[in-house]
């Protein structure tokens, strides 16, 4: 078992559900987050003052999945999530070592 965590740009939350929906997701966890990558933030103006924005808005989308379905998965938020702009966001994937629904006290596989 794997678990994915994608940061992408909040507009894309969309389509990366819906491209997921498609490869058999059946969950998945979103997080509003912020942070910087290689744009460094960005100045705005407001009310004819600048400032400087350090950190960028984000979704932070977070989905175990089984071995079988990592590269689907990936392969789903990498095409639905990009637009070829600085900002895309990055994927993650890290062993999951377990899982437990509360509920019924399914284990691993049979949990997610």
């Amino acid at each position: 078992m794997q678990m994915i965590a994608a940061i992408i740009q909040p507009y894309m939350l969309e389509n990366v559900r819906d491209a997921l929906s498609k490869v058999g997701v059946q969950g998945l966890t979103v997080t509003e987050v912020k942070g910087f990558g290689r744009q460094k933030g960005h100045t705005e103006l407001y009310r004819g003052a600048e400032y400087t924005v350090d950190f960028v808005n984000k979704i932070k989308i977070e989905v175990g999945v089984r071995d079988t379905q990592v590269d689907d998965v990936i392969d789903a938020i990498q095409n639905s999530a990009h637009s070829g702009r600085v900002g895309d966001g990055k994927i993650f994937v890290y062993p999951l070592i377990k899982v437990i629904r509360i509920r019924s006290g399914e284990t691993d596989e049979a949990a997610l």
